[in-house]
């Protein structure tokens, strides 16, 4: 496999004189050395031992110091692994670095050195070039292996001072993904290759099965890792020469590993036998789904889709992890001054509410975290959905069949007959749904959906194009929630912004004025984030509501401009301006709201 990012995050720690030390690392000596560093106090080097002398312990000295809990001398900061190894790597003249497993290229770590030789020195080759190999190491003064690796690479060796969990943990995970790459290869019939070998068999490979032990591995461990790094889409996608993985994090695409044809196509396989797809037809779009589990044992939902493409079949996983998803109301990050209207609306007894926004904007999330608050054992919430998202046991969900004619004004239709209180619709396409809807409204339900418009009062007009009345608009319609995702900046990383000022952000939003405090700051990159210096992201809204102004307004067959002045008056706040309160508050970036908002006008 190959990436086409480096390997590693590096930190360029001062540079001490290389201790004359050599050997495995002994607790009591780092100790001794931290109290010479001025890291921790004389009281502190004398605690440590006094605690650490009463119990002996196989564990790495730096996890065994890394539970005592000591504090840093100079600022009180607690000393946790991170902050000891990299004091170590500058007290042994190395730079200190954090493995980014995603741009590790596993295929040259596995044929750099075997797991066993691995396992034996505990270091791990992490970047490999074509004369050098740097290789990490958690004991910086133990070098008798480095020759060895050298004559056997053919490279020379660029030590590199790495938390020791993170080496055992990656050794198992590179060389355990290696080896289920080499076993599905090898089950094409190509034995005693190798890595590299196998991956260029791996092109033309015909003969590989999806219950093949190395393929089942390979789908699991590409799974693992991506609920590990909060991946929230997995894209297979078949090339001229190669498959790509790509994950989706916080809404944008990165580019992780490439894979051989032969095994994309048997992964693309298995995955389509374990959701109940049809394994041999690869010419139409097919849908399907999955339930496994993440690390921590919590069942995860994932939706599949296959698409013919000019290579191959290409396939999304949609993943719906109940750690990233919004489970509340009171999450998803509404302003005080908009989280106090929404609540109004979704309390009235009858009539339409809409979410608007473009495709990946959270507008299923917002529905799903209303309806759940809504969704009372007194009230019977009903949905109608193409496809259905997630499932939540607290309303039912029904999904739309057009192979059987079972559309949205057909679903709507049926669910008239079901009793409802509350009706979710997943999206109103043509004048038929919408009519339905309007009827559900006028005869005395709650009906939430989505429409497809860049704010909040275009969905008055889109509502008209489709060939609603505007008397009917006025009757059923309550108000309309157009949202965008911004990235939110990662807080470990996050520095002040000396640079930036109020003017930029005030003349992003004119005519608007913003009051109150100014707290900037920029994206740095770090481990935690994969270095973008964000972390997650947060909804913008703007929330419109249709007072009497406002119907009086729709009457007269307005102008998007005059809907917009109407519902500003109403006390509707722009997306730009919610966006440009989170820059203020130091939450997300200018340029991150510029790019997801419309402009004011």
């Amino acid at each position: 496999m190959k990436s086409h990012h480096a390997a590693l995050h590096s930190s360029n720690p001062i540079k001490l004189p290389r201790p004359s030390y050599q050997g495995p690392l002994d607790w009591r000596r780092m100790v001794e050395w931290m109290g010479e560093d001025g890291l921790v106090s004389t009281e502190e080097v004398s605690r440590t031992i006094a605690r650490c002398s009463q119990a002996e312990s196989a564990q790495h000295p730096l996890v065994r110091l890394a539970s005592v809990a000591m504090t840093r001398a100079s600022d009180g900061k607690p000393l946790d692994i991170e902050l000891l190894t990299q004091w170590l790597a500058g007290r042994a003249g190395l730079d200190y670095v954090r493995i980014d497993p995603l741009k590790v290229d596993v295929g040259k770590v596995a044929d750099t050195m075997s797991a066993a030789y691995a396992e034996r020195h505990k270091v791990l080759p992490v970047q490999v070039s074509a004369t050098e190999v740097t290789v990490a190491t958690a004991d910086p003064f133990i070098t008798d292996w480095v020759s060895e690796v050298e004559r056997q690479s053919r490279r020379s060796v660029r030590r590199v001072v790495v938390n020791p969990l993170d080496i055992h943990r990656y050794t198992v995970e590179f060389f355990a993904l290696a080896k289920s790459v080499r076993a599905a290869i090898k089950a094409g019939g190509n034995q005693g290759a190798s890595f590299e070998q196998l991956v260029e068999l791996g092109k033309t490979s015909k003969a590989l099965d999806a219950n093949d032990q190395g393929v089942v591995q390979v789908v699991d461990w590409l799974w693992q890792y991506a609920f590990d790094q909060r991946a929230s889409d997995i894209h297979l996608e078949p090339r001229r020469d190669q498959g790509v993985i790509r994950f989706r994090i916080d809404g944008v695409l990165h580019r992780v590993y490439q894979m051989p044809m032969g095994v994309l196509n048997a992964m693309t396989a298995r995955i389509k036998l374990l959701g109940r797809m049809d394994v041999m037809e690869k010419r139409r779009p097919q849908d399907g789904r999955i339930k496994t589990r993440n690390p921590r044992g919590d069942e995860v939902e994932m939706r599949l889709s296959t698409l013919p493409t000019a290579f191959g079949e290409k396939m999304v996983m949609r993943i719906f992890d109940p750690d990233n998803t919004v489970k509340d109301l009171d999450a998803l990050g509404f302003a005080p001054h908009d989280a106090d209207r929404w609540q109004g609306l979704v309390k009235r007894p009858y009539g339409i509410i809409l979410v608007t926004g473009p495709t990946g904007s959270g507008k299923t999330t917002t529905l799903y975290a209303t309806l759940k608050r809504v969704a009372t054992e007194e009230v019977n919430v009903s949905t109608v959905e193409d496809p259905i998202e997630m499932i939540e046991p607290a309303f039912n969900q029904t999904q739309v069949q057009t192979h059987l004619d079972f559309g949205f004004p057909e679903g709507l239709r049926a669910l008239m007959r079901q009793d409802p209180d509350i009706i979710m619709v997943g999206e109103i396409r043509d004048l038929p749904t919408a009519e339905m809807a309007v009827q559900a409204a006028l005869t005395g339900h709650l009906v939430f959906s989505t429409l497809h418009t860049n704010d909040a009062p275009s969905a008055i007009t889109r509502m008209m194009e489709l060939g609603i009345p505007p008397y009917l608009i006025n009757a059923t319609v309550l108000g309309v929630l157009a949202q965008r995702l911004v990235r939110t900046l990662c807080k470990q990383c996050r520095v002040r912004d000396e640079n930036s000022t109020a003017d930029a952000l005030a003349e992003a939003v004119k005519p608007w004025k913003l009051n109150g405090g100014y707290r900037p700051y920029k994206p740095v990159g770090c481990v935690d984030c994969r270095m973008t210096g964000f972390m997650g992201r947060m909804g913008l809204y703007e929330l419109m509501t249709v007072t009497d102004g406002f119907k009086d307004k729709v009457n007269r067959s307005p102008s998007n401009d005059a809907l917009r002045k109407q519902a500003v008056a109403d006390g509707m706040r722009p997306l730009r301006l919610a966006g440009a309160l989170r820059v203020a508050e130091g939450l997300t970036t200018l340029d991150e709201v510029l790019t997801a908002t419309p402009p004011l006008e």
